[in-house]
């Protein structure tokens, strides 16, 4: 029997509170930091290693985070999930995004329908779909290819497919699988569709619409941005346009569509790139092979998050340890860097995916919380972010966990050696080099070029940035968000605060507003 516990009541919780931290300055330095390294790691799929010896934990600590684990029953939780559950409380709904990529348990019938035969059969129509346009089975009006796609949606919508398109598209260059252009419209700010349709060719772009209520404000006002601008080029829309949206929903039947694909109340926005939020775009920029690469390595990682060993589940590990450093520690933040500029927008879709998640103070029953959830996120590739915010990591006056991720092969497969030695290296050498000056510091009897250490980070590394990699890397943090939501209790799987907020505009739309909500739309003349 599962039981929804807090954490703070937790006898595991009380030991890990009481027990010795460890000091990652002494951990990582001389032969213990080398052993540290060697042994602290666990694979993740998609050729890649979770590394965490310079985060801050032993043996001693590593065994109380199994014990929480084990008492809050967070494996069993997993379980739960994939096998049906109504986890999400808030809208009384099944979790089942794991489902669009593998069968992890039991057939899930929801509704009357096996919902992994419907995730596999949305997959074979958008499969068929993109096959079609890139063949020229399916073309515009003149009976000429598409060849750019462009995806118009908002958070969950653009974030993660945007995140992965960026990380495959060089990969995709280099292997001649670069099938098509895709571009992504998101921010209702007018410039933002403007600028897309300024630079792309209209007559030659299939546009994907993805919303699965239909009613979406922003995404609903940049389709008719977009239709306006089919229209006046001479244009039809309904022949420039597909829909990923919800049976029930208003654009489900429309004639104003070439064709249809669903999602379901099951997959919330956040955890929708392996559905076919994610899979209609990139399957018709890369081809469907491509995008089933990419669910091969999410579907792995999944399989590794089933582990009750926490040695061997690093996104559980990753999730224990990131309760530990926010709970007891009181780490406030976390930030994700990146070493591959492919990734340039990952850290943004994990901003959304964890801050929305676990943004949360009360519990998943709706009751106040009496410690801290989830942390801020944020982050920028490196090195680029090395001569951005490093300077606070390294000697401002708060401590920030370090997510690092590195590849040791590039994905284009162009260099130059110079001064002795690649462009790849030196982004390697960075990576590793700050590492250790987190960890272990610097001194200096100038206290300006001092640096205390102690800055705990873990690093995922791969071969190369591959699809399976991609996929892989997304499971993780979806895994790991999974994990840290059960730890503390939450819903990680509704998004009450987003909603507030449409509410409140909606209101400003139609001049319904009084006191300083009619002041501000009256200064931003509304």
């Amino acid at each position: 029997m599962i039981n929804w516990k807090n954490m703070d009541t937790l006898a595991a919780y009380a030991e890990l509170k009481a027990a010795k931290p460890v000091n990652v300055k002494a951990a990582m330095s001389g032969e213990n930091g080398a052993e540290r390294v060697r042994t602290y790691s666990a694979p993740m799929g998609g050729k890649m290693d979770f590394n965490y010896g310079a985060r801050p934990v032993d043996a001693d600590i590593l065994a109380i985070l199994q014990k929480f684990a084990d008492e809050q029953q967070l494996t069993e939780k997993f379980a739960a999930l994939y096998n049906g559950e109504v986890i999400n409380t808030g809208e009384k709904r099944l979790v089942l995004h794991h489902l669009c990529r593998g069968q992890l348990g039991e057939d899930v019938i929801a509704d009357g329908v096996n919902k992994r035969e419907f995730y596999v059969a949305q997959q074979k129509g958008f499969t068929e779909f993109a096959n079609k346009v890139l063949a020229g089975q399916i073309v515009n009006e003149a009976g000429e290819k598409f060849t750019t796609v462009v995806q118009i949606g908002i958070g969950g919508s653009d974030l993660g497919p945007r995140a992965i398109y960026l990380a495959l598209e060089n990969w995709a260059k280099a292997k001649g699988l670069l099938k098509m252009k895709a571009e992504f419209i998101s921010n209702v700010d007018p410039d933002d569709a403007a600028g897309v349709l300024s630079k792309i060719d209209v007559a030659h772009s299939i546009f994907v619409l993805v919303s699965k209520s239909g009613t979406t404000l922003e995404t609903l006002t940049n389709e008719s941005f977009v239709k306006d601008a089919l229209i006046k080029a001479g244009l039809n829309p309904s022949k420039h346009m597909i829909a990923v949206t919800s049976e029930t929903s208003p654009l489900a039947k429309s004639s104003d569509y070439l064709a249809a694909f669903f999602m379901d109340d099951y997959i919330g926005g956040r955890y929708s790139s392996t559905s076919a939020v994610g899979g209609a775009i990139l399957s018709m920029a890369f081809g469907p092979e491509v995008f089933e690469m990419f669910l091969e390595g999410a579907a792995e990682a999944d399989v590794i998050a089933k582990n009750a060993d926490i040695t061997k589940n690093p996104a559980m590990l990753d999730a224990l340890i990131g309760v530990y450093e926010r709970n007891v520690l009181g780490y406030p933040s976390t930030a994700v860097l990146p070493y591959s500029q492919a990734l340039s927008r990952f850290p943004a879709h994990l901003q959304q995916l964890d801050m929305e998640s676990n943004g949360k103070s009360v519990n998943r029953f709706g009751e106040p919380v009496n410690y801290v959830t989830g942390p801020v996120i944020f982050g920028e590739p490196g090195t680029n972010g090395q001569h951005s915010f490093y300077q606070l990591l390294h000697q401002g006056t708060d401590i920030v966990p370090l997510q690092f991720v590195g590849f040791k092969a590039n994905q284009m497969g162009s260099d130059v050696v110079i001064q002795g030695s690649t462009s790849q290296q030196k982004l390697c050498a960075n990576v590793a080099a700050q590492i250790m000056a987190f960890a272990c510091g610097k001194d200096d009897e100038n206290a300006n070029k001092y640096f205390p250490g102690g800055r705990p980070s873990s690093i995922i590394i791969g071969e190369q940035l591959t699809p399976q990699a991609v996929g892989a890397l997304l499971a993780h943090f979806e895994n790991k968000v999974m994990f840290q939501g059960f730890a503390w209790n939450l819903n990680s799987f509704d998004q009450e605060g987003v909603q507030l907020g449409k509410v409140l505009a909606k209101k400003v739309l139609a001049h319904d507003t009084d006191g300083a909500l009619k002041v501000y739309s009256d200064l931003l003349n509304i």
